[in-house]
């Protein structure tokens, strides 16, 4: 199967067409947050407050990457857990975030707001961390400076490799792999 070729930021249309186990390779800018940022992001929302970035077709990489060597954008920058984040997440696709990656599968709170606001949640290789840095050209903290890896970044990706784990249609690769190997 080829991969389908993203841009963000993405739109309803962009959404509406991915499905469970398609590949795809983004281009342009995503943003890094894990738990701790999740944590302030929400609560800024929860008060009526601005984001540090406008979420409104955005795409979130749990990922707190190392420290860049001399001459590399980024270190490493393999997917954390996604599940930590199952209780921030409806709260930012309800935002206007439209995606989010990842490792792991995500809780159905989550399945249930990718549906009611038309997200996708994507995986990205776990272990594959120093491999994935080289598709990441430029990296920029925009907020929380001081949560070292944990900052929110902005990332400019090329070709930037993953797969629809769970989609806007209740799609998720993780049941259906299970069934499909249930069956075998």
């Amino acid at each position: 199967m080829e991969a389908v070729k993203l841009s963000t930021p993405l739109g309803d249309s962009d959404i509406e067409k991915l499905h469970a186990g398609q590949k795809v390779m983004f281009n342009g800018y995503i943003y890094t947050a894990r738990d701790a940022a999740h944590k302030r992001m929400v609560e800024l929302i929860e008060r009526g407050e601005s984001l540090p970035f406008d979420p409104v077709g955005q795409v979130i990489y749990f990922v707190g990457p190392t420290p860049a060597k001399p001459g590399q954008v980024i270190g490493s920058a393999g997917p954390t857990t996604s599940g930590r984040m199952n209780k921030y997440s409806p709260v930012m696709l309800k935002a206007g975030l439209k995606g989010m990656i990842g490792k792991g599968e995500m809780g159905p709170e989550v399945a249930e707001a990718l549906k009611a606001n038309k997200g996708v949640y994507f995986v990205a290789t776990g272990g594959a961390a120093a491999l994935i840095a080289k598709r990441i050209t430029e990296s920029e903290v925009v907020a929380y400076e001081e949560l070292g890896p944990e900052a929110v970044r902005r990332l400019k990706v090329t070709d930037f490799p993953v797969i629809v784990a769970q989609d806007c249609h209740g799609g998720n690769i993780f049941i259906e792999g299970l069934e499909k190997y249930q069956r075998q």
